[in-house]
């Protein structure tokens, strides 16, 4: 697209000189080269839109899609497009696929696959080869291809000595380190928080005990070798104590937050709905207002939407067998609205950057525009047939919205959800 024009939007960026004004945003070949009251402007194409406004590019740092290997879940083409038709121009993007991500031919293909894509896809390789948890994969192979962190993904590290390796030797490249917060021998078959709901609906249950002991112990870890350590959803009041006296220790460790978890509890659990199964669990009303907290403070580092799709065949069985995770690319927006000033939301959007080191895009002139158009006022509720998702697992279905996005604009193309 040679010339495109925005007009009448709402900036909002702090670090822009227009945050918060109503003005036009003229680009051409990409970048923004004007910003302003620019009714002179001639474009190629013109943007008039009920109640716009526009941010910097929105990220979400732990997308998951389902390629190679998954792909009656999600390819990677359709996931691409559920990312920008949801707001973002940037994933971080797990290694959940057949085979497995653990070498450097595996994360070169999926740098080349993306590197043209309007979506920004970040790779992240696994720690263990095959995530058997027992050797160190290929960790510096992967990062000189575009590897920007190491997950096993949902399976906890339970040798410390391998914890203890990856973290020393990431060091000598500033390698960041995920650990899932949740030690297995605790919660052993538990499928849902440990309380008073999962006593009622008799299923088993995993104690936050489970999720303190791992993250007490990776802290330990971390404070003996060093490095960047990075605790991917966490779930309970006690884990962010335990975070936060690490951070004022002076240790370099972040983590992210589930949707989720921030909108949910144990007790919305009352129907069996295999939707609401995931890792880590849903836990009390208590724990979701320490983390929306968390978030605000800064002690949680960021959010995801966990956006994790799961083909029916896994889902539509009894809660004690389906296989954990939802998807929620389409709704991260619309609750985040419902729980937190626009402003901060936006803020929210934007930090999953900052864990892999990256700056965030600004709305100012003479830079190439990495933006997310939307109105933050629209009220609806999200149904089977809004969801771009191949999969369609999404816990937040029937669950009223506040905000619609109308698009993104980078690397040169608009991507739109209107005519």
């Amino acid at each position: 697209m040679k010339t495109l024009l925005i007009q009448q939007a709402t900036l909002v960026d702090p670090q822009s000189p227009h945050h918060l004004q109503t003005s036009d945003i003229y680009i051409e070949n990409g970048k923004i080269a004007a910003i302003g009251q620019l009714s002179d402007h001639s474009a190629d194409q013109v943007l008039s839109l009920e109640n716009c406004h526009v941010s910097p590019g929105w990220m979400d740092p732990l997308v998951t899609f389902g390629a190679p290997g998954y792909e009656e879940r999600e390819t990677l083409a359709n996931g691409i497009q559920t990312a920008l038709r949801s707001g973002f121009t940037s994933i971080g993007l797990q290694p959940v696929s057949d085979p497995v991500i653990d070498h450097r031919a595996a994360v070169g293909h999926l740098s080349q696959e993306t590197q043209n894509q309007t979506l920004e896809v970040l790779p992240l390789g696994s720690l263990s080869r095959g995530q058997k948890g027992e050797q160190l994969a290929a960790l510096y192979e992967m990062f000189e291809v575009g590897a920007v962190g190491f997950t096993d993904v949902k399976k906890s590290i339970a040798n410390p000595n391998l914890l203890k390796i990856a973290l020393q030797y990431c060091r000598n490249f500033d390698g960041l380190v995920f650990s899932h917060p949740q030690d297995t021998h605790l919660s052993a078959n538990g499928v849902m928080h440990e309380g008073e709901t999962s006593t009622n609906l008799g299923l088993v249950g995993i104690p936050s005990v489970a999720e303190t002991a791992q993250i007490a112990r990776d802290i330990a870890l971390l404070e003996y070798t060093g490095g960047r350590l990075h605790i991917p959803f966490v779930s309970s009041a006690e884990s962010l104590e335990l975070i936060q006296k690490a951070k004022e220790k002076g240790l370099h460790i972040t983590c992210s937050v589930g949707l989720a978890h921030l909108w949910f509890c144990d007790e919305d659990l009352h129907d069996f709905d295999s939707n609401f199964k995931i890792s880590p669990p849903l836990r009390s009303a208590s724990d979701r207002e320490a983390l929306r907290q968390g978030l605000i403070s800064g002690v949680i580092d960021c959010v995801s939407a966990m956006h994790e799709p799961i083909n029916i065949e896994n889902k539509a069985v009894e809660f004690e067998h389906a296989l954990e995770g939802s998807i929620g690319l389409e709704a991260m927006f619309g609750i985040l609205t419902q729980l937190f000033p626009l402003e901060k939301c936006l803020q929210f959007l934007c930090r999953g950057r900052k864990i892999y080191g990256l700056e965030n895009p600004s709305i100012v002139e003479g830079v190439s525009a990495n933006l997310t158009l939307f109105d933050p006022d629209y009220t609806w509720k999200l149904s089977t047939s809004d969801l771009f998702s191949t999969s369609k697992n999404c816990v937040f279905v029937d669950q009223p919205m506040r905000g619609r996005v109308y698009g993104v604009f980078n690397q040169n193309t608009l991507i739109q959800n209107f005519e």
